[in-house]
């Protein structure tokens, strides 16, 4: 059954929608989830709840789901993401095969045009995520 996301309203209903969608794998539910989330709160819903886990749900839902359609969406929530706390813990942890899963998701935003970024801005970007 799929998951049925609706636009969390404040950090607690995010986190529990979150806690859901990484407990199922429902990277499409997860896709859901941050189109219909403004990136420009996602530190504040996030709060200081991001995780591994979480950081790359994010990544595999934006890389599958949402890169292809809306690449400006995935590029800012990649941006803001680098904002909420936690961020620079949590990327200096991952794997060198998860890091991997990053670099897919900037390769195939710079492949993609949008009007949100430049190639630029996706090499400081990358630079963020230690790319």
């Amino acid at each position: 059954e799929k998951l049925r996301v609706s636009a969390p309203s404040n950090a607690y209903d995010f986190g529990q929608v979150v806690n859901a969608v990484n407990a199922t794998k429902d990277k499409a539910a997860c896709a859901d989830l941050l189109t219909i989330t403004d990136p420009k709160i996602l530190p504040v819903l996030l709060s200081n709840k991001l995780e591994g886990e979480i950081l790359l749900i994010f990544i595999q839902s934006l890389e599958h789901y949402v890169a292809g359609k809306d690449p400006g969406l995935a590029y800012q929530h990649l941006f803001y993401l680098s904002k909420a706390e936690r961020f620079k813990v949590v990327v200096a942890l991952l794997s060198k095969n998860e890091k991997e899963e990053v670099q897919q998701l900037f390769d195939l935003l710079s492949e993609s045009q949008s009007d949100h970024y430049s190639l630029e801005d996706l090499e400081s970007l990358k630079k963020v995520y230690e790319l």
